[in-house]
């Protein structure tokens, strides 16, 4: 039987899911990529509202954004737009509400709740709740749990990239097609039951996520596999949505591997990491370093390295020549010769300055995935030629998307093949985990 404080949780619970109008209603999250929104979805369950993953992009999506778009906005807003018209279409709009995060700065991104309430109020949508998750607010959206949720979800970012590496690292060496990525699944759907957990303590949740991920670890581990030193290794960076979500950039990583590559994709965690830091250098700026935001900021910083380090603990072997930075601020002041971080803002920083990193980990070349005019990919683009010059003439290239598709397989093929060319000359030796025999 429910004990006195559950039942003080399910009245909270109850209370908010009225506020948002989410009463007999589902609680739809955009892909971004796919496992990192289900264990996102799985954090945002284990405060009671049944949140889950819009299913996957198709042709509908593309004609649905299409209609209810100008072509002045980006191409995820399409997307993003698009598939929860589909949904509210397959599931009926007294059972949809979704869920936009919102941000600040000069990306179109910040825009996309306003247009996606617009249009849908202007279809006769208006009764479709879009709710937000910002820190603008406090994340009071959330109400009550707000900082259980802002802890259980830091958790499932790390988990998500954990996974993503060991996805992408020994799927281009399987002996059979497709055991990586039902390795993948698996992984995720133990992961995101553990994450998922409601009326535990934060110690409990991350024993069991630590759990799960080391079942994860083991199970790709025992996956039969080639690993071949001279496979060249493809830094992915770029715009966060488009570079992650596999129907936007048509599955480019799997296109790289299927040409001879294999891909080293720019985490979440490290965006999470750039935000703290911009928070941090804002309240610096203003005088407040000494003040209490920053040092709420700084509090949670700490807990959340040491969430980090927990989880990432068990797989220093399998992460070896893969390692992330160990503070956002060495990536920052890589690019800061091409775009300081103090002018520049968001992911044209953050892909310079892993550029670098990447290419000092021993990369043979870098993707940058970004959507088509996206104001990211045209800076980097711009500085790019001076970044691969500086980097012993690294191939770098950008792939621009907006949902018609050229020759990819050529266009990846002939960049394979620049890559390899520069692994035969290049001065930065790559260290590889034990799996590679070394």
């Amino acid at each position: 039987m429910p004990s006195k404080a559950e039942h003080v949780s399910d009245e909270k619970i109850a209370r908010a899911i009225r506020e948002n109008g989410l009463e007999g209603r589902r609680l739809y999250l955009p892909q971004m990529p796919y496992g990192g929104t289900y264990l996102l979805a799985a954090a945002i369950r284990s405060i009671g509202f049944d949140a889950w993953p819009v299913s996957d992009s198709d042709a509908r999506t593309l004609e649905l954004g299409g209609r209810m778009t100008s072509g002045d906005e980006c191409y995820p807003q399409k997307i993003v737009l698009g598939d929860l018209l589909r949904i509210i279409e397959d599931e009926g709009r007294d059972r949809v509400a979704y869920l936009m995060p919102s941000a600040n700065g000069p990306c179109r991104f910040g825009q996309y709740l306003h247009l996606i309430r617009t249009k849908l109020d202007e279809l006769g949508y208006g009764d479709v709740p879009v709710i937000s998750i910002t820190s603008n607010d406090g994340y009071a959206s959330i109400g009550d749990y707000s900082m259980d949720l802002v802890r259980t979800a830091w958790r499932a970012v790390l988990a998500q990239d954990i996974l993503m590496k060991l996805l992408l690292k020994t799927r281009p060496y399987e002996r059979e097609k497709g055991s990586t990525d039902r390795a993948y699944l698996q992984s995720l759907e133990e992961v995101g039951e553990a994450v998922s957990r409601q009326r535990v303590s934060h110690k409990e949740r991350l024993e069991a996520i630590l759990a799960a991920l080391v079942r994860a670890r083991d199970r790709f581990r025992a996956l039969p596999a080639d690993y071949d030193a001279s496979r060249p290794l493809i830094g992915v960076v770029g715009e966060i949505f488009c570079r992650h979500n596999t129907f936007s950039n048509f599955d480019l990583i799997r296109v790289v591997e299927e040409q001879g590559g294999e891909c080293w994709l720019s985490d979440i965690g490290e965006w999470v990491w750039y935000t703290d830091d911009e928070q941090r250098r804002r309240l610096t700026e203003q005088g407040r370093r000494f003040g209490k935001d920053n040092t709420v900021r700084y509090i949670k910083s700490v807990i959340m390295r040491r969430d980090e380090h927990a989880l990432y603990g068990p797989f220093g072997e399998d992460f070896v020549g893969y390692e992330e930075p160990h503070d956002v601020r060495e990536v920052l002041e890589l690019s800061k010769p091409y775009l300081p971080y103090t002018g520049a803002l968001g992911e044209m920083v953050l892909s310079s300055g892993k550029s670098i990193y990447m290419y000092e980990k021993g990369a043979d070349g870098i993707i940058d995935i970004s959507p088509f005019t996206c104001m990211n990919g045209i800076v980097t683009e711009a500085v790019y030629p001076k970044l691969s010059r500086d980097l012993d003439d690294m191939p770098i290239r950008v792939f621009y998307f907006d949902g018609t598709q050229g020759d990819l397989e050529r266009d990846v093929g002939i960049f394979i093949e620049l890559a390899r060319t520069y692994q035969r000359r290049k001065k930065k030796v790559r260290r590889y985990p034990a799996c590679f025999g070394g």
